[in-house]
Parts: C-alpha cells; sequence; structure tokens
C-alpha cells in the first residue's frame, strides 16, 4: 500500500501505531452491520428455544475450520506467487516482512470482526433451514409448479432447457459449477473481508449477506415453505418430476454428476433431524441463486471484469438450480427481487446509522485514505 499519509511515517513502530485509528475507524463504521446481523442471531435463538431445539457452537466450530483451511491455503498461494513474481535472495525473510509488516497486521485485525460474523452465521442458517417444519408444512409445491408452467406455457422449466442442457457432459458440468458456488461462502467472504476495496461497497454487502441469510434463506423459506422438483417424490409422493430424475440418474450413469450424492445426503439428514452445518432442505428462495446475485451486484461496485464474471456465473447458478432439480424458476425469481430490495434498502440503513451515531466525514475520509 503506497501513497498513505496515515502511514508513511519513518519507523515501524510508528507505521503500526499510526494504523490503530484506521482500525478502529473501520470497526465504528461497521458496527451497526455487526449490531443487526447478532440481533438476528438473538432473534433465532429465541425462535428455535421455543420448538425446543438448544443453541450448540459445533457448528460454528466446523464453520472455523473450513475458515482457517482457507486461509492457509489462501496464504500458500499468494506466498508462492509472490516468491515466483519477486524471486528474492532470501525468501524466509522476505515472507515474514511481508506477513509481518504493520499493513499486514492491520488488514487483519480490520477485518477480523466481519469475519466472526460470517462464521457464526451459517450455522445457524442451518439450524433454522433443518427447523422448518417446526414452524410450517411444505405445502407451496405445487404452487410454484404452477407459477413455472405459468411463465413457459404449460411446461416446467426444466422441460424447456432440456434440449439445450439435457447432455451428460453439460449435467455434470453445470453439477460442477454449482458445487463450486460454495467457494462464494468462504475464500469470497474473505475477500470481502480482508481486500482493499471502497468501505462502503464491503458494509453493504457484509449487511446484505446478513439480511440474505436470515430474511430470504430463514424467514421467506419458511412462510413459502417447499422441497423442490428432486424432493417432491421422496418426502411428497408426487411423481411428476420423475422423468427429471431419470434423467439425472441416466446421465451420473455415463459421468458422476456432483449434486446428486449431496441430495441422498440432504434426505438422509432429513430422515434423521440433523441440523448441523449444510443440512435442511428448502426450495423458495433459492440461496444459491441469491448470493451468485449479491455478488454480481456487488463485484460490479469494485471491478467491471469481476461484475461480467459473476454476472455470467448467476446466470449460470440460476439455470443449473433448475436444470439440477433443486428448484423451480420462480425460486430464483424471488431470490433475485428480494436480495435486490435488500441491497437497495442496506445503503440506506447504513446512511441512516452512519447518522445516527455520528460516523461521518472524518471516519469516512480516514477510511478512502486507507481501505483495509
Amino acid at each position: 500500500m503506497t501513497g498513505s499519509p496515515i502511514l508513511n511515517v519513518p519507523d515501524t513502530a510508528s507505521r503500526a501505531h499510526a494504523a490503530w485509528p484506521v482500525i478502529f475507524a473501520r470497526w465504528r463504521s461497521e458496527a451497526p452491520v455487526l449490531a443487526i446481523s447478532f440481533s438476528l442471531f438473538a432473534l433465532c435463538i429465541g425462535l428455535l428455544l421455543s420448538k425446543g431445539v438448544p443453541p450448540s457452537a459445533d457448528g460454528v466450530w466446523v464453520n472455523a475450520r473450513i475458515f482457517a483451511l482457507c486461509v492457509i491455503i489462501g496464504l500458500a498461494c499468494d506466498a508462492g506467487y509472490q516468491l515466483w513474481r519477486q524471486r528474492p535472495d532470501s525468501p524466509l525473510s522476505f515472507l515474514k516482512a511481508r506477513y509481518s509488516s504493520p499493513e499486514a497486521v492491520r488488514a487483519s485485525f480490520a477485518g477480523a470482526p466481519m469475519l466472526a460474523m460470517a462464521i457464526v452465521l451459517l450455522p445457524f442458517f442451518s439450524k433454522m433451514k433443518a427447523a422448518i417444519p417446526l414452524f410450517n408444512d411444505y405445502t407451496w409445491d405445487n404452487a410454484f409448479v404452477a407459477w413455472d408452467r405459468a411463465i413457459f406455457f404449460g411446461y416446467d422449466a426444466w422441460q424447456v432447457l432440456q434440449p439445450v442442457f439435457g447432455y451428460p457432459v453439460i449435467t455434470a458440468f453445470l453439477a460442477l459449477l454449482y458445487q463450486l458456488w460454495f467457494l462464494l461462502l468462504y475464500p469470497g467472504v474473505l475477500f470481502f473481508a480482508f481486500a482493499k476495496i471502497d468501505h462502503n461497497v464491503r458494509r453493504q454487502f457484509f449487511l446484505t449477506y446478513a439480511l440474505s441469510w436470515t430474511v430470504i434463506g430463514g424467514l421467506m423459506a419458511t412462510l413459502l415453505a417447499s422441497v423442490g422438483p428432486c424432493f417432491v417424490g421422496p418426502l411428497l409422493g408426487d411423481p411428476r418430476f420423475d422423468e427429471q430424475m431419470a434423467y439425472l440418474n441416466a446421465a451420473n450413469d455415463q459421468i458422476p454428476v456432483m449434486t446428486l450424492p449431496v441430495q441422498t445426503m440432504l434426505l438422509e439428514w432429513f430422515a434423521a433431524d440433523e441440523n448441523g452445518l449444510g443440512s435442511g432442505i428448502t426450495a423458495m428462495p433459492s440461496m444459491h441463486c441469491a448470493i451468485a446475485f449479491l455478488y454480481w451486484i456487488a463485484m460490479r461496485r469494485v471491478s467491471k471484469a469481476w461484475g461480467v464474471f459473476f454476472g455470467v456465473f448467476f446466470a449460470i447458478t440460476w439455470i443449473s438450480s433448475v436444470h439440477l432439480a433443486y428448484h423451480y424458476a420462480v425460486d430464483g425469481l424471488v431470490s433475485l427481487i428480494a436480495v435486490a430490495a435488500i441491497w437497495a434498502a442496506s445503503q440506506r440503513i447504513i446512511a441512516a446509522l452512519d447518522a445516527l451515531s455520528g460516523v461521518g466525514g472524518g471516519y469516512h475520509a480516514t477510511l478512502r485514505t486507507i481501505t483495509a
């Protein structure tokens, strides 16, 4: 990081000392996001306790280990790239200087609260997702099938896609990409927590991220409880998507379709009343589409090229969610609309809370000078 009047001081100790005002400025500006997020967590705990589901830290520890592994892999990749690029005489000294520098330490501390929020978020979402049957019956599938058929002139969405995507090699490739979506939850979150980006984009991303999981993936998923095409047969006794599942299983006999074992695992967890990380069954709205859409609207503010990439990734995710029998087409449509509304609301919420708490020009100027 160069050109910083705050950190451009002669000695390392002074530079480290000068970094703390930036860290505190960022923490203060992000406090409303954290307050809202952890208030939602508390509400989730209360709702779960009302149904006799006690909170547990097991999922949090699992999630923390996944994030730690991603950090280790990321640092290893960065170290290898930097050593290849710089060719230092002393690799160990070079790496020590790079990762123990005041800038690196500052970035680590500055991003820690948002990372902590992300670590806690997904396990609570999984518990809420698994607890949907305690709050509402799965009664919406027929309605969503009808909505899809109204949009696609009497056909199911997967039938419209099948002539284009109904080839085993394409199906297997889409299944792979659908699984890679999970990278958005780990390396992607680490990027938004620690990368040098505009702090308003960072705060808007994380508030939208937290609200998407709780409002879209929790509240809306419970009110609009549905299981999706791949589960209407085994869970609801509805055979209308048996033809689609027969195609997917036939494709899997030729080339492994990575989503099919996951669907089997989710059914087994559902039968065993598992509520750990990644468990639970729900279709409407699609969180795959919601998070992919969030990355598109956020990354457009970071990089035009990455915005294009994530726009394409979102489109592929939506198509894959239908083709692989996880979702109805309207699941993705509702997610898109909901995330767009939350993104817009988040911007206004942050601005209003900034004004209320007095986080204004001085803090924002500091954060613009060096954005951790």
